[in-house]
């Protein structure tokens, strides 16, 4: 895995259904190394930090190579680095192989997988699509947030290391799925969720949005 683009933004104020909104969705490439602190990268703002920023969302990392799926789905081929609101775009950081708690290596940083993205309405209008959101949930494939363990900067260019796997080694991917694929039988949404809740690294809010979701179903 490579380190392909370091993304940031600053608030920017537009109108969305006749009212004006600030958002920090719309992250353009830098060219020089940037430094990664425990709130996140240097120079990024971040507007709505109920939903963005924090501890357990320092980092939004995508991979590059769902960027082909979009161009064809989207019948979009300029699609820039940074477009879903990622700051870190990297080369085969695959939601399906990574796992909850991992630890990954780039440049002078440790940074720790938390949990995975859930698209807010943001995404549509970065993309100029309202069904983006759903499409994105859909595709299983959102893309990872992360938490710094070790600051220090990173530049363009940089390997990305899995140096540690998380407990259990249960999958990005596989925890969002057992959420939201209806797909899934409820036995395997259940073992799956009920597993995720035993990894200490599982960000507070997917812990408080599975414990929910666990006990609606053993109420039905």
């Amino acid at each position: 895995m490579n380190l392909l683009s370091i993304n940031t933004s600053v608030a920017t104020e537009i109108e969305y259904q006749g009212k004006i909104i600030s958002t920090g969705i719309f992250k353009k490439p830098i060219t020089t190394p940037l430094f990664i602190s425990k709130e996140g990268l240097s120079g990024d703002q971040q507007v709505d930090l109920k939903n963005h920023g924090g501890e357990h969302k320092a980092i939004y990392a995508f991979s590059s190579d769902h960027y082909s799926y979009w161009s064809d789905v989207l019948q979009n081929a300029q699609l820039n680095a940074g477009i879903f609101g990622e700051n870190l775009t990297i080369s085969g950081f695959d939601e399906s192989l990574l796992h909850i708690g991992d630890h990954i290596s780039i440049g002078q940083c440790i940074l720790e997988i938390s949990q995975p993205r859930i698209p807010c309405f943001k995404l549509g209008i970065a993309l100029k699509n309202k069904d983006m959101p759903r499409l994105f949930i859909d595709h299983f494939a959102t893309g990872i947030y992360l938490r710094v363990l070790q600051e220090g900067s990173l530049e363009k260019g940089n390997k990305v290391e899995v140096i540690k796997e998380g407990t259990l080694k249960l999958s990005v991917q596989s925890i969002f799925r057992a959420y939201f694929d209806k797909e899934y039988t409820e036995s395997e949404s259940i073992s799956i969720m009920e597993k995720a809740l035993l990894i200490p690294e599982l960000a507070p809010e997917w812990r408080k949005k599975l414990s929910i979701r666990l006990a609606n179903k053993k109420i039905l």
